[in-house]
């Protein structure tokens, strides 16, 4: 709805604001009139920084409840900074309109807003050790003395989280940076927490060495501004103690470190640490010793649980038990791909997730639903796992780092690998910017219009942003989803197709390999069948390789992968010629479906088919695999029986309408 525009003098002014993005211009003239910011309510460069906002009305009202907060001096220098240093003014606005959680923490401690000041000598990409001394100075130093060790850690984790908000919402750093540094701050904080637990139990830290292994998305250095810290622990006795005391001592730092993160208090919460990736998940004990953790990934452990192990690195503690725990695993998770039903479990699980998102939410998912960020994490996964067996290059934490490897040895095309990238780019800033808004876990997509203009307008969109954000995501989600279901079957065909000049080949033996891996228990014959289907330049030939992948899948998804390979290829040589059919199976999904599925059941469906191949086409009919009546069924075979010419063809012709029956 419009909003009335004011009569006389004060017209000009509504109308500047409304030019600026304000969606509520009286009330921002309002505030601008307020004693507060008299000192600069006419300033153009503020007006100007106000409107490059994700939401210049947020921002203004974060702005005066921070000159609310503090002592009239300190207005003073807080105004004055703004207007005359603009590196400053756009960080400092670009939070408060992109952030309501972090204009709180601005109000609580005003003070804070001092850490946006850059000087030339600071470093603008903080890593693990700047973070550390941060906290460590907000913790033991003289701003933490007077509060407790909780309140002083959640306040100091927030000064350090507005630099790296400040440096995503003004441009300094890229989404992975962002990513990259997310979880530098969480190892910080999971190390200061560890600090903290050592100083109120020194005994228990007296008797143990316990290490913490970062998993997941912080295991990866690709951590979200909300989300779980997942880890898991590891401890062995120090010399001439008891183990089993030595392990109760590290569980009690475990858990109180895990509460530290965890817990609520009057400065709020940071993060859950999340230990239940650790054998035998919560049922099992939470701290074990190294020995313990390889009798379990050697006897137990499920596909996922090696899955997950990509991304284990030494985190907090004792960094060299925490270097042998990932040494000592790495080659189990490098051999995983070789179990049985290797890839049918890791499919089984996405499938899982999907099934599990509510029903009115799977639209709105950023993460786990279809084309969503979790498709590209599964299939850049995947492929690691099969290939990095051979192949050490491969072997990357991160996803995106990971990606480029995948393309730079040619095991996904370079195209396909580029727009896998930006697309989950654009996912994974999405995701920041809706996490961003009120610290919160959430990685669904807002319904709120005015929600929804924000978070458009955090992506630099400012011309029917709403529209236009929409159309974007919805266009990634596609490209992620298509790139998915072809990323790892592609390339097995460009091993055996003629490719364009210079375009990068999946190596006979990586193909080989990756067949192996779907479940094919002859990859030499499969690969020769790929290669009479896939090869040569004919029509033919372009439209079988575009069927393929798709095909690959379902025949990897069945009891025998080989049978249903070898029985397409048959067909395809006795009806390659026939026009309709390639056309097809190109054309209705459900045929090609129906098809990869009779040639995968067993032997007496796809020896029928054999027998008879233009019987295909029921494979498309709306009605083709609807039951019929006796009545048609006879009415069809005295029409055949009656065409034929003796009894012999007639028997032949009634035989071949119960066959295609």
């Amino acid at each position: 709805m419009a909003l009335p525009a004011p009569q006389g003098r004060r017209s000009s002014t509504f109308t500047r604001l409304l030019r600026h993005g304000f969606t509520d211009p009286s009330a921002a003239g309002e505030l601008l009139d307020t004693p507060e910011l008299a000192p600069v309510r006419d300033d153009s460069a503020l007006l100007e920084a106000l409107g490059g906002t994700a939401d210049p009305d947020l921002a203004l009202r974060g702005l005066v409840r921070l000159v609310e907060a503090l002592p009239p001096d300190g207005r003073q220098t807080l105004l004055a900074t703004v207007v005359a240093a603009k590196p400053l003014r756009d960080r400092l606005l670009g939070v408060l309109g992109a952030s309501e959680a972090l204009a709180d923490h601005l109000a609580r401690h005003p003070e804070d807003w001092q850490s946006l000041v850059t000087y030339e000598s600071v470093d603008l990409h903080p890593t693990t050790p700047e973070f550390e001394q941060a906290l460590a100075e907000g913790i033991w130093g003289e701003e933490g003395a007077t509060r407790p060790r909780a309140d002083a850690l959640r306040a100091a984790y927030r000064r350090a989280l507005l630099g790296i908000a400040a440096r995503d919402v003004c441009g300094t750093t890229d989404v992975a940076e962002v990513a990259a540094e997310l979880a530098d701050l969480a190892t910080a904080t999971v190390r200061a927490a560890l600090e903290i637990s050592y100083e109120e139990a020194p005994g228990d830290a007296a008797v143990s060495r316990l290490a913490v292994i970062g998993m997941g998305k912080c295991g990866g250095r690709e951590l979200n501004y909300v989300s779980d810290v997942d880890v898991i622990f590891v401890a062995e006795a120090k010399e001439g103690v008891d183990e089993a005391k030595a392990l109760q001592a590290a569980t009690r730092i475990a858990a109180r470190m895990m509460r530290l993160c965890s817990d609520s208090t009057p400065e709020g919460t940071i993060w859950p640490v999340d230990a239940n990736l650790r054998p035998e998940g919560r049922n099992g004990p939470l701290v074990r010793t190294l020995s313990s953790h390889l009798a379990y990934y050697q006897r137990w452990a499920k596909t996922w649980e090696f899955q997950a192990l990509l991304k284990a690195r030494p985190m907090a503690g004792d960094l060299g038990l925490g270097q042998e725990y990932v040494d000592a695993l790495a080659p189990m998770v490098w051999e995983a791909a070789e179990r049985e039903n290797f890839v049918a479990d890791v499919r089984q699980m996405r499938r899982r997730v999907v099934e599990n998102i509510p029903a009115a939410q799977v639209e709105r998912e950023l993460k786990l639903g279809p084309g969503g960020l979790r498709d590209v994490e599964f299939a850049v996964q995947l492929l690691q796992l099969v290939h990095g067996r051979a192949d050490a290059t491969l072997r990357s934490a991160t996803t995106l780092d990971a990606l480029a490897a995948l393309a730079a040895g040619g095991y996904v095309g370079r195209q396909d690998a580029a727009a896998l990238d930006a697309a989950y780019r654009f996912l994974r800033t999405l995701e920041h910017r809706i996490q961003l808004i009120r610290l919160r876990r959430t990685h669904l997509m807002p319904e709120e219009e005015s929600e929804l203009r924000r978070l458009a307008r955090s992506l630099g969109l400012r011309t029917e942003p709403v529209d236009t954000l929409r159309k974007e995501w919805k266009w990634h989600a596609r490209e992620v989803r298509r790139l998915h279901e072809k990323l790892f079957y592609r390339p097995l065909l460009d091993a055996v197709a003629h490719l364009e000049p210079g375009e990068a080949r999946l190596s006979a033996k990586a193909a080989g390999h990756r067949l192996e891996a779907l479940g094919y228990a002859d990859p030499v014959a499969a690969l020769r069948h790929l290669e009479a289907l896939a090869s040569g330049v004919t029509r033919k030939a372009a439209i079988q390789r575009t069927l393929l992948p798709v095909l690959l899948a379902w025949f990897a998804d069945s009891a025998d992968p080989d049978a249903g390979l070898l029985n397409f290829r048959k067909v395809s040589d006795a009806l390659g010629k026939t026009p309709w059919y390639l056309r097809l199976l190109r054309d209705e999904g459900a045929a090609a479906e129906n098809l990869a599925r009779v040639l995968s059941a067993g032997r007496l469906a796809p020896d029928l088919l054999l027998r008879a191949p233009e019987a295909v086409a029921l494979l498309g009919a709306p009605d083709g695999l609807q039951p019929r009546s006796r009545a048609a069924l006879e009415q069809e075979v005295l029409a055949a029986v009656g065409r034929a010419d003796g009894a012999e063809a007639a028997v032949t012709a009634a035989r071949g309408v119960r066959r295609r029956e």
